[in-house]
């Protein structure tokens, strides 16, 4: 079953975020994910409201797992950490 990686962030950080950007898409990439939505506008209905929002989608929530515990993603993890603040979930879609 297909999974959707959902991040909300609030950047502190332009730069060393930038940096993460730079670096996660092709991780993201390589474990068969893509961007369905990147930082478009939003309503915030409930919650914390967060800047930048973003979902990527991956053939199984095991792809995006596996893609989050990569060297490549945590490298590029490595420089969201201290100039981010963020929440980020997977979820098997219905699909």
């Amino acid at each position: 079953m297909p999974a959707l990686w959902i991040a909300h962030v609030t950047v502190t950080d332009p730069e060393a975020y930038g940096k993460y950007a730079e670096l996660a898409g092709p991780a993201i990439a390589k474990h068969g994910g893509h961007f369905i939505a990147r930082g478009g506008r939003y309503v915030q209905l409930e919650g914390q409201e967060r800047a930048r929002n973003v979902v990527a989608k991956f053939p199984s929530l095991e792809a995006a797992e596996s893609c989050y515990n990569s060297p490549e993603y945590q490298q590029a993890l490595n420089h969201a950490r201290d100039a981010s603040e963020r929440e980020l979930l997977i979820v098997e879609t219905t699909e």
